[in-house]
């Protein structure tokens, strides 16, 4: 197998990088993860529109540039590496509109598509609930059938963004007496609803990223249903597999790896410096082998794609690997930091800017985050082994 990129490729990887140098300043960092950072991703998603970069995979007439497989990997790459502000666009471009492409209407595609792609619409996912995480078919927030509309109560919970949301992809049960992965369906939620709660819930970060949201009689139009009353359930899991598939998160990994190995080569030790600890060498080659498998992992989901195979377990196997992979990483760098790692980003002797504090908190979110690690061990069991279920 060649691993080598198409000259064309390696072209727009240098394209995106000079875009990057000139429009991401350099002491944006971190700014997403408090209020202060929406407005400055928002600013960057409408810079990024008008290149068509929001979502340069999506076809032409649904506002991207129909790029390839491997191009948008290069990108998500990039962006990735350079820690570019991508989260208020994240589950429109990566989650909602994939799905709308595959199932909706022209007339969802044409009311929904275009506010993604121009930067203008964030989204939010309305999936997990208090009593339905990991089993996630037993929800039981209710959309009844009433005239043109249909009437919501319920609550969804580790709502990301949903306090600066315009819209939601929601789950909810249309049909009390069927089987429970068949008597779900899926909305487009305009959350301006009338009924509509939001409340936050605060992190160990001490940030405001998640939210928990109560539906109290929030009347939707029936176009807003999003493919079939009742086969919601199988939309929702193509919606996981675009979420699990991970593309990127190793090129943030190998950015941290390789700040990691610039700071252990500065730093003062016993005469030397950090690197000339055998033990902190060991440490960071095993990280930097990890990286490396995570990246294939990402590369296997994305040359399925480019042969037109919708990834499943494959995406489980790269979501379960690189999420654990860079806990596993952040931790290694807590340990070679010492007390240092420890301190936040604003303390004042905090080291790599407190990047390692905060992704190991981070991450070990992550591992739960579009499904836990024992949820995707089950899929690869079963779908990608054809073991029974347990």
């Amino acid at each position: 197998m060649d691993f080598r990129f198409a000259p064309e490729d390696e072209a727009f990887r240098r394209e995106v990088r000079a875009w990057l140098k000139k429009n991401l300043p350099s002491d944006w960092e971190g700014h997403l993860r408090d209020e202060s950072g929406w407005g400055f991703a928002r600013g960057f998603a409408r810079k990024l529109s008008e290149r068509r970069w929001v979502a340069p995979q999506w076809p032409v007439e649904y506002g991207g540039l129909g790029l390839s497989h491997w191009q948008q990997l290069i990108y998500n790459e990039e962006m990735s590496y350079h820690r570019a502000p991508l989260g208020y666009i994240a589950i429109g471009v990566g989650w909602t509109g994939p799905t709308i492409i595959i199932y909706g209407t022209e007339e969802q595609k044409r009311q929904h598509l275009a506010g993604i792609t121009a930067g203008e619409t964030m989204w939010c996912q309305g999936f997990s609930e208090p009593n339905a995480g990991s089993d996630l078919a037993s929800l039981q927030t209710r959309a009844v059938r009433d005239g043109d509309d249909y009437v919501i109560n319920g609550q969804k919970i580790w709502t990301s963004g949903a306090h600066h949301a315009d819209w939601m992809i929601l789950l909810a049960r249309t049909d009390a007496e069927a089987p429970k992965h068949k008597g779900i369906s899926y909305f487009l939620l305009d959350m301006k609803s009338p009924g509509i709660t939001v409340q936050p819930l605060i992190d160990v970060m001490d940030n405001h990223s998640f939210n928990q949201v109560f539906f109290e009689n929030v009347r939707v139009p029936k176009s807003s249903l999003l493919g079939e009353e009742n086969r919601g359930w199988y939309m929702a899991t193509t919606t996981l597999d675009f979420e699990r598939s991970s593309i990127g998160g190793a090129a943030g990994a190998l950015r941290l790896l390789e700040d990691l190995a610039a700071y252990v080569n500065e730093t003062p030790r016993n005469g030397g410096t950090l690197v000339g600890d055998q033990r902190v060498r060991w440490r960071l080659a095993d990280a930097a082998l990890e990286v490396e498998l995570g990246r294939m992992l990402s590369y296997r989901v994305v040359s399925l794609q480019a042969r037109g195979v919708v990834p499943n377990y494959e995406s489980s196997t790269a979501k379960l690997y690189n999420t654990e992979m860079q806990l596993r990483l952040a931790h290694a760098g807590l340990e070679v930091l010492g007390l240092y790692g420890q301190l936040k980003p604003k303390s004042r002797r905090a080291q790599l800017r407190g990047r390692l504090e905060r992704q190991y908190l981070w991450q070990t979110a992550m591992v739960v985050g579009g499904g836990t690690s024992e949820i995707q061990r089950n899929i690869i069991a079963m779908r990608g082994l054809g073991l029974p279920r347990g």
